[in-house]
């Protein structure tokens, strides 16, 4: 009888435990919701009123594109030039280069802060890229360093008790050597600084150059977690061979150095409609090579032809597809559908 009773309590007591783990581990294996340029599709893209909506719609991480100033400041912004989310040619319409671009390099902090940001839009024809996004011309947003807005997402975190990531990407590497100025070492030396230092950190460091991802591993030393982001087309300016590292041969050959891959959704699923979409087997050889997937990029506003809906996309990329998170202008939504699994 009190063997009877024994057993009993201590089911009682494992049950829940393990129901726990269960949990826990499913949890674990839920896709992460990487926030792209912040909540991009509702507030001006890398502001910190940006990054502060993501955060507050639950995003995991919060990506950073990092160009250098002048003075070797490393800045948040998507693009190297800076004509197409401020208001530089009013500031300083003589500062343009020959090929008619505004370009951050060229510039200070201190000129930089005198920018307003607004809603990307066409430098040629001033006209919105995205027409149902924030006004343009509407706030005060400036251009951010990469230290603000670290100290910025750490302060949330201690605020709200949440340890969202961040997701930087170095932009244009061999570009800035060209120019004079070595970007990948200075932004490491900040990461470091705040703490982002292995693997065991809260940061997915990502480029577009395979060079310099080796580089960033071999010659630099970073022992964080590194990511190889992926074109859809061709090979790169730099020489980078995207159409093999989209093969199961290439994907095993940088897995050695990277762990994980940034595709463009379309390297995942192809077609030109619903009806004759396919899933490629691109995130099954990356996994089948111990790499993450994080495709880039589901916008609202901008679904691909071979969708239905958003959530048709996120059916595809993280059930069927089996990737393991998604950029996202939008982090709600897909964190809303996230949350439902």
């Amino acid at each position: 009888m009190m063997k009877a009773v024994f057993k009993l309590m201590i089911l009682r007591f494992l049950f829940p435990l393990t129901l726990f783990v269960v949990s826990i581990l499913a949890k674990a294996e839920l896709p992460i919701v990487i926030a792209h340029r912040g909540a991009s599709g509702y507030i001006p893209e890398h502001t910190l009123e940006a990054k502060a909506m993501a955060h507050a719609m639950r995003a995991d991480f919060l990506e950073q594109d990092i160009v250098l100033s002048k003075d070797n400041i490393p800045v948040v912004l998507h693009d190297a030039h800076i004509d197409t989310v401020t208001d530089v040619a009013t500031k300083f319409p003589d500062r343009k280069r020959e090929d008619g671009r505004y370009y951050a390099l060229d510039f200070s902090l201190a000129e930089l802060k005198q920018l307003r940001v607004t809603e990307r839009f066409n430098a040629k024809t001033g006209k919105p890229v995205y027409p149902k996004r924030f006004p343009g011309g509407i706030g005060r947003f400036e251009i951010v360093t990469l230290e603000e807005e670290l100290e910025f997402i750490q302060a949330l975190n201690q605020s709200t008790g949440r340890d969202v990531g961040i997701y930087p990407e170095i932009k244009k590497p061999g570009w800035h050597r060209e120019q004079g100025h070595d970007i990948s070492p200075i932004v490491l030396s900040i990461l470091e600084k705040f703490g982002y230092r292995t693997k065991e950190d809260a940061c997915f460091l990502q480029c577009f150059e395979i060079a310099e991802v080796k580089r960033l591993r071999e010659e630099l030393g970073w022992k964080g977690r590194l990511v190889m982001l992926l074109s859809g087309g061709g090979k790169g300016k730099d020489g980078t061979d995207f159409p093999y590292l989209r093969t199961e041969e290439g994907l095993l050959g940088i897995s050695a150095i990277v762990d994980g891959i940034g595709p463009p959704i379309g390297s995942i699923i192809t077609g030109k409609s619903p009806e004759d979409r396919q899933i490629t087997d691109l995130v099954k050889h990356a996994h089948a090579a111990n790499l993450v997937v994080h495709p880039y990029t589901r916008r609202s506003d901008e679904l691909p032809a071979t969708v239905r809906s958003a959530d048709d996309l996120m059916d595809l990329l993280f059930r069927e597809a089996e990737a393991d998170g998604l950029f996202t202008d939008f982090p709600d939504v897909t964190v809303k559908w996230v949350e439902k699994e």
